[in-house]
């Protein structure tokens, strides 16, 4: 007689519990990896190495379950399966009714992609999961060229390590009155300057991808004496500023930024361990100069990226999650309080960036990747950006079609003589 599985049930970290509250058709929550590599993608291949990638991430064979006061990870048996690409970037993952796995993989020509529900991870930690991925398929289609031997992969943590909560590790304790106090002080700031445009039609997404030399940027970043986060920041809202209506340019640009804890803490977990910042900039009484821009953009950086600003911002969250009221709260009423503050937060945000930084694969492979991108599910003009070698990938995802911003900023840098490969997803 067969032994039924012993099924095991995890708690969703601290990020991780407005994702499922506050996703829909038209905010879904899904971000996408792309590898691009220098020939087609052998799907039987790929779905072999998705076989043995899943056994070094479990939780990435879970469920999303509901209880009576918090939602929950299930494991379940279903497996994997590698599929051609058909749907829409970024289409709903997360279904209340359904009990499905909380990511995807599929391909498309030379591209292998994964599409992953934030409350599963965040980029970082998928990032772990596409390497090693895109690293046995790579291994597996060209075994004879590396004699059997697998290259040494980055991400080697064990698997204790990638399903830590780091947010319970690092974060705990002190007033719940004083972190509702400092929520509220910063729910007064001035309302954001909202972009508006027509939507795409069944809520797609508009992705223009900006494919160019990592070390021209950098060059023209450090002409401005700044680096090529801060550069690419301010060079955004600038670029919104110049289509920013009249009657609308007393508003404050407000830039949403996630940010890698990772760097601040020690953790190896491939769930999610972020914060964001808020990055503003009132153009109005102020000088648009660019780089004038981009002086106040680095000050707010070095003013929000401490570990002393990292370790404010999320104890607040922390505490109100260990309220005693909001802990024996149902389920539908903590919901309801999430998608209120959801919607705060959304006032105060113009647009975000989010840098996933500098990619590292082994040497060995080389050869046969060309690129990776990342964007994600958006309801406001986003920036997503990522490196591989010496390409820098910058891919604008929205839910409009008007372009005149996207427009404008790669045409800045074309003017500073760096040559940009652009593709996109709809005409």
């Amino acid at each position: 007689m067969n032994q039924k599985k012993k099924v095991e049930w995890t708690k969703l970290d601290n990020a991780s519990k407005i994702f499922p509250a506050t996703c829909s058709y038209k905010d879904t929550k899904v971000f996408r990896f792309t590898c691009e590599l220098h020939e087609t993608v052998d799907a039987d291949i790929l779905q072999e190495a998705l076989d043995v990638t899943i056994e070094k991430f479990p939780l990435y064979r879970s469920v999303l379950r509901r209880g009576i006061f918090w939602y929950y990870f299930e494991s379940s048996d279903i497996k994997p399966v590698v599929e051609i690409e058909s749907n829409p970037i970024c289409a709903s993952i997360y279904f209340k009714e359904k009990k499905n796995l909380l990511f995807r993989v599929f391909y498309y020509n030379r591209r292998i992609s994964i599409e992953v529900f934030h409350a599963l991870s965040d980029g970082k930690g998928a990032l772990g999961f596409m390497h090693t991925l895109v690293s046995h398929y790579l291994f597996l289609k060209y075994r004879d060229v590396f004699a059997g031997k697998i290259p040494q992969l980055t991400v080697n943590a064990s698997i204790s390590e990638k399903k830590e909560d780091s947010f319970e590790k690092y974060f705990a304790g002190g007033n719940v009155f004083k972190a509702i106090k400092e929520i509220k002080s910063i729910n007064k700031n001035k309302k954001a300057y909202h972009i508006k445009g027509t939507r795409m039609e069944e809520n797609r997404i508009k992705v223009i991808e900006g494919s160019m030399s990592a070390k021209a940027v950098l060059e023209e970043a450090h002409s401005c004496n700044t680096t090529l986060t801060i550069f690419i920041t301010a060079l955004f809202m600038y670029s919104i500023y110049k289509h920013m209506p009249a009657l609308k340019k007393d508003r404050p640009v407000v830039l949403l930024v996630p940010v890698n804890l990772r760097q601040f803490f020690k953790s190896e977990t491939t769930r999610n361990f972020f914060s964001t910042i808020s990055i503003g900039y009132e153009f109005e009484g102020k000088s648009a100069d660019f780089i004038d821009v981009i002086n106040s953009v680095s000050a707010s950086f070095k003013k929000e990226l401490t570990e002393e600003q990292m370790i404010k911002h999320l104890s607040r969250y922390i505490l109100l999650e260990k309220n005693p009221f909001t802990r024996v709260a149902p389920l539908p009423i903590k919901d309801f309080f999430i998608r209120i503050a959801n919607s705060v937060n959304n006032r105060n945000t113009t647009a975000a960036i989010s840098n996933l930084g500098r990619i590292e694969m082994p040497v060995e492979f080389d050869d046969y990747i060309r690129q990776f991108s990342v964007f994600t599910g958006v309801i406001r003009p986003q920036i997503s950006m990522c490196t591989y070698k010496d390409r820098l990938v910058v891919s604008f995802n929205s839910p409009f079609g008007e372009t005149d911003i996207q427009r404008t900023f790669f045409n800045y840098l074309t003017s500073k003589g760096i040559e940009i490969e652009i593709s996109t997803n709809l005409p």
